[in-house]
């Protein structure tokens, strides 16, 4: 069994629902689009120093394949979904609710992130995927309670 692995997965578990009471407190004082555009700053930042780190280290690149005409639209979707509706529509909601029950609304990211993989993108969802979604709706309804 590969513990590294299992050992980052609960990490990266426990750093996401950590975020989002921390997000709660970035809204203090400030306009929900202000924390938003702060957050994606923060993120594009610490992306440049591991870039920039990689690139001081001469660390081996992985190559994709480039970027065409034809993934134009996909990519502009994406970019306003993902790199603006979604953090602007989090701190509207974070303003206008308590963290506690923002951080149970966002397990159903997981859920619809699975549901979209299995319905528009047929993506094969096994038994174990479907008993994981399962805990989470089982967990979110007993800390909910």
């Amino acid at each position: 069994m590969n513990t590294t692995g299992l050992c980052l997965a609960l990490l990266s578990a426990v750093l996401f629902g950590a975020s989002t009471p921390f997000a709660k407190l970035l809204l203090g004082d400030m306009t929900p689009q202000m924390a938003a555009g702060l957050l994606y700053l923060g993120s594009g930042a610490g992306l440049a120093v591991v870039l920039g780190a990689r690139a001081l280290l001469r660390l081996p690149t992985h190559d994709e394949a480039p970027l065409t005409r034809a993934d134009l639209p996909c990519l502009l979707a994406v970019i306003a979904a993902g790199g603006v509706a979604g953090p602007l529509l989090l701190m509207v909601g974070l303003a206008r609710t308590d963290a506690a029950s923002a951080s149970l609304l966002l397990n159903l990211e997981s859920l619809a992130t699975l549901l979209i993989a299995w319905v528009v993108f047929r993506e094969n969802v096994d038994r174990r995927l479907l008993l994981g979604a399962a805990c989470i709706v089982l967990g979110a309804g007993v800390l909910s309670w």
